[in-house]
């Protein structure tokens, strides 16, 4: 059976709702180092598209109130990664100042015994967000055990 969906298939970029455009542009850019690629200011269709290296990664859009429900279907978690532990701790002191909440105390094991790890905390908004390393956690304790830190349990 031929397939429709090509093989080299990967994630795009990932849109937010968000509550307030400016604040939420100020904490990506900050956390994240993206850059603003393109706003948009016409009346009722405000926007900013944000990202790296001329790759963009996330766009924002003010078209909500309130704050994100974990408790609905939809997103998640958004998830970026990182090559090394030392860029999720500096990630770390930098949400820190911007007195971010965090799910868990600082950098932990994805669960016990992996290598992999990194920080789980939410914008603005209330969106859950994670930043990790594939490698270099393995001596932390898991705060979820077996179970993945990623589940935000």
């Amino acid at each position: 059976m031929a397939t429709l969906v090509s093989p080299d298939l990967k994630t795009g970029h990932i849109g937010l709702n968000v509550s307030d455009l400016e604040r939420s542009v100020a904490f990506y850019t900050r956390v994240f180092g993206f850059d603003v690629q393109a706003r948009g200011s016409e009346p009722g269709k405000d926007f900013a598209f944000l990202g790296r290296d001329g790759t963009l990664m996330v766009t924002l859009w003010p078209q909500s109130d309130g704050s994100f429900s974990g408790n609905v279907p939809g997103l998640h978690h958004l998830s970026f990664q990182v090559e090394t532990v030392e860029e999720v701790r500096e990630a770390e002191r930098r949400l820190r100042d911007l007195s971010a909440d965090f799910l868990y105390d600082g950098v932990v094991p994805h669960a016990e015994g992996a290598a992999s790890g990194g920080i789980f905390f939410t914008d603005p908004d209330g969106i859950r967000l994670e930043l990790y390393t594939p490698k270099g956690e393995d001596l932390a304790p898991a705060p979820s055990g077996s179970a993945p830190t990623c589940g935000f349990f």
